[in-house]
């Protein structure tokens, strides 16, 4: 990997960074995780309660790359095909015609995922892993890039359906947001009174585009990762499946199920997007405890008494890398 190549993309990124702080303030945690998603082509499940700039950051992301983007609002009545597509009968024809759903776009946001029933997240298991749908025998690409940031809303589950772990082992990262600080929501009442967030306020062009994407992605598959990085992120995910071997047995009798081979191609992926991030061609270890949180809360899954404790997934993950040397 040439130096012009790590230029271009440190420009490429810096765009879209400058193009994501115009709109949102803070959640500098938010924006890299959508970068890696972005450069890694991964999807991103962020929880969070209402009203942290969740739909204003995809919109952002979608704008400034000049991609296609939709937003789903989930609801229990939702259909898949109200996600992928149907067939409709055109009589004037007589015959049917294919009307892709709203999932055919590069940018799709999933607003409050776990309110749509089982039947409908189903559809989205092909969407997400195989970049296709299925609509009336007949296979469909869906666009490149393509993306799906999820939503879900922890404080309220009154009618909610709970994700499947097949479905949660899908999404690269899972994010969490937080308030912002009395500083950051001040200068986004600011923003709010100079009309910055107006429908009506056309942005410049930042001149990045889809190409320019697609590029980032084939960069980031020569980012060097060294065979001791992955034995360490193999050993890691090893970890979290026999816990009772390597973390103190309090902590260890928590977890039910440890992360799958997806982390560990989750890690690969991601420490590469994040040293691209950085202006690296290669992989450093702390590229891998950055992403350790993002990369496993949705994959170690906890009993029942780590909830009537208050034990949080973050700190099994922690106890995890402390017991695994670093390379």
């Amino acid at each position: 990997m040439g130096a012009d190549e790590l230029e271009r993309a440190q420009q490429i990124v810096g765009v879209v960074s400058q193009a994501f702080s115009r709109k949102v303030v803070g959640q500098t945690a938010l924006r890299d995780t959508l970068l890696i998603a972005l450069i890694t082509g991964g999807h991103v499940l962020l929880e969070s309660v209402p009203g942290l700039a969740k739909t204003t950051a995809a919109q952002t992301l979608s704008q400034a790359v000049r991609a296609s983007f939709t937003r789903i609002q989930c609801t229990p009545d939702l259909l898949p095909s109200d996600i992928t597509g149907t067939q409709i009968y055109d009589a004037q024809q007589s015959t049917f015609v294919t009307q892709l759903g709203p999932v055919h776009s590069n940018f799709v946001l999933l607003d409050e995922i776990n309110r749509s029933s089982a039947k409908t997240q189903s559809a989205m298991l092909e969407a997400m892993q195989e970049r296709q749908t299925s609509i009336g025998g007949t296979v469909y690409p869906l666009p490149r890039p393509f993306l799906v940031l999820a939503t879900q809303n922890p404080i309220e589950q009154e009618g909610t359906y709970q994700l499947p772990e097949a479905q949660l082992d899908r999404f690269l990262l899972k994010e969490v947001l937080d308030y912002p600080s009395p500083a950051e929501e001040a200068e986004i009442i600011r923003r709010i009174e100079a009309g910055v967030y107006d429908d009506d306020r056309a942005d410049a062009p930042t001149g990045v585009s889809l190409d320019d994407v697609v590029w980032l992605q084939e960069l980031a598959k020569r980012v060097y990762i060294d065979p001791s990085i992955v034995t360490y992120i193999v050993q890691l995910v090893y970890v979290t499946r026999h816990p009772q071997q390597y973390i103190p047995g309090s902590l260890a009798d928590y977890v039910e199920f440890g992360a799958s081979p997806r982390a560990s191609i989750a890690f690969t992926q991601a420490a590469r997007a994040l040293a691209l991030l950085h202006g690296r061609d290669y992989v450093i270890p702390e590229d891998v405890k950055h992403l350790r949180h993002g990369v496993l809360r949705h994959r170690v899954i906890l009993g029942y008494e780590a909830v009537a404790d208050d034990i949080a997934p973050e700190t099994i993950i922690d106890a995890v890398f402390g017991a695994v040397q670093t390379p």
